[in-house]
């Protein structure tokens, strides 16, 4: 049996596009295309048209790609969205995350790169590619509580502070601001909390943070 997939892509083509792609996968089958999350609401009031896997792209009109997860986080936990979009920046691969997004690619992705990240969200729960700290999502994002995502003793307030601001939108020149000291010290924050969690990125950072129920 084949695993469900819609496309949710306010570009026609590209969607008309993915949907020939994934028609030579042999595990997985398109089920209809949206062209926004407003129209995807819409459609996911039938049963049947609820879906295994969401591919979703982040800039749409009327409802985009941090909204729709959002909502697809509270109202069908249990369809797994997987991001497809053109932004490779932190802040966005961070609220998808956030959001309840299983993986993120970019859409100059290789066909058979896309084959594999859809199989192993159906397998394992979760698919991120390096360059979006793979190895920190596969010890932080399973289903059972790892030991990692309990906030050390040693941390201090703030860093905890900082930490938390991690999973926000804002600039490390923000993140000082708000904290009222300079960016110099926000470095030393993130280098140390680095150091102590055994964690190279800001995105590996927020999803601590988040694990540890700092969000």
């Amino acid at each position: 049996m084949k695993h469900s997939i819609v496309i949710v892509d306010d570009h026609i083509l590209i969607a008309k596009a993915l949907g020939s792609i994934m028609a030579n996968f042999e595990d997985f089958e398109v089920l209809y295309e949206c062209q926004n999350g407003k129209e995807l609401q819409d459609k996911l009031i039938s049963e049947a048209n609820i879906p295994a896997i969401i591919l979703l792209d982040i800039s749409m009109p009327i409802m985009d790609g941090f909204e729709t997860s959002k909502w697809l986080r509270e109202h069908h936990p249990n369809v797994l969205v997987l991001a497809l979009s053109m932004q490779d920046d932190e802040t966005s691969v961070i609220k998808m995350i956030k959001n309840g997004a299983r993986g993120y690619l970019l859409k100059n992705v290789a066909p058979s790169e896309l084959e594999l990240a859809l199989k192993t969200i159906m397998n394992n729960g979760f698919y991120y590619p390096e360059w979006a700290s793979h190895i920190v999502f596969s010890n932080m994002m399973g289903n059972a509580p790892q030991q990692d995502s309990v906030l050390p003793t040693d941390l201090t307030d703030r860093e905890k502070e900082f930490l938390k601001l991690c999973i926000t939108d804002m600039s490390y020149k923000e993140i000082s601001e708000k904290m009222y000291c300079s960016p110099r010290t926000i470095e030393s924050y993130r280098n140390s909390l680095c150091e102590k969690l055994n964690i190279k990125t800001r995105v590996g950072l927020a999803v601590f943070a988040i694990k540890s129920g700092l969000d």
